[in-house]
């Protein structure tokens, strides 16, 4: 009997992967249908691909974040609309308003601070690498909580990586 795995013929890691997305969601889309308020602390980091297909943000911004983005709902956010494969969102930055679409499959980590919940993803875009970026320091987030700040103590950080054998 061989100890190797055999290789799935089932697409279990991307099937996950979907159904996690599908929490940011769902999470996003009771935001909208409650008039875009965040009950009591819940406030909202959201880091995905800038170059992902379907993304769309500003040129400025695409030069500031070539690779990777992290934006905050929480205080100063408009205009939340959430689709079946995506969102999109209007935030200011350094007083500048912008609109923002993102696929859900751009996504790489969500995080509710308020809550101690994460979700981290797989890239969804091959062949690029992340890269170390500033945070995105959209006007309004005004909590000094940061996804970055999680111990493993117990919080509810979800991260999902499957080793797929090529």
């Amino acid at each position: 009997m061989s100890e190797e795995t055999p290789d799935s013929l089932i697409p279990y890691d991307e099937i996950v992967q979907e159904a996690l997305r599908a929490v940011v969601g769902r999470v996003l889309g009771e935001i909208e249908s409650g008039g875009g308020e965040l009950p009591g602390n819940h406030h909202f980091y959201i880091t995905f691909k800038t170059s992902a297909p379907g993304v769309s943000i500003p040129q400025h911004l695409k030069e500031r974040f070539p690779d990777e983005m992290t934006i905050v709902l929480q205080n100063k956010f408009w205009e939340l609309e959430v689709r079946d494969t995506g969102f999109s969102v209007g935030l200011s930055f350094n007083q500048i308003p912008a609109k923002l679409e993102v696929p859900f499959a751009a996504i790489t980590a969500f995080v509710d601070p308020a809550v101690d919940f994460g979700l981290q993803f797989q890239a969804a875009v091959d062949d690029i690498a992340p890269e170390t970026h500033d945070e995105a320091e959209n006007d309004g987030s005004d909590s000094g909580d940061h996804p970055d700040g999680g111990d493993s103590d117990g919080s509810n950080v979800v991260s999902i990586d499957f080793g797929r054998k090529k």
